[in-house]
This record gives structure tokens, sequence and C-alpha cells, in this order.
């Protein structure tokens, strides 16, 4: 093995020997409030999908209501609008 190469496989060991140390040390309440953002993350997401469900629904039958005034008022249901 080249001594250049020897040299930087040992200075990236002793890199990541120290990285290696200091996590393990790290203070426990780094792990607390990992979980705790994880908690808040998954509260919102489903709330943003559940407002999303709504919104979803009411466009839906909005788009139908409209494809029925269409319909009823002699329209021939184009742009793909078939109606109640």
């Amino acid at each position: 093995m080249p001594a250049e190469l020897a040299c930087v496989l040992a200075y990236a060991r002793t890199l990541l020997a120290a990285r290696y140390a200091r996590a393990r040390n790290r203070d426990r309440q780094l792990g607390a409030s990992t979980v705790e953002w994880v908690v808040i993350t998954m509260i919102v997401v489903v709330i943003a999908l559940a407002v999303g469900g709504i919104i979803t629904a009411v466009v839906t039958d909005k788009a139908r209501q409209v494809c029925t005034s269409i319909n009823g008022a002699g329209g021939t249901g184009t742009a793909g609008c078939t109606g109640g």
C-alpha cells in the first residue's frame, strides 16, 4: 500500500473514531427530543391528510353540482362533464 494512502486511511479512521466517541457520549435527552419531533410531525401529517380529504370531497361535490346544472340547462356534457 502506498504511504499516502496509508496516511489518508489512518486519518479517516481517527476522524471516524472521534466522531463515534462523541456520538456515544452525547446527552440522552437528544433522543427524547427526536421522538417528540417525530410525534409532532406525525400529528401534522395526519391533520394535513384529513384536511386534504375534506377539500377533495368538497371540490368533487361542487364539480358534480356544476355538471348537473350544465346538463340540466341543456348542455352537451363537454369537457368530461357527465352529469349528476
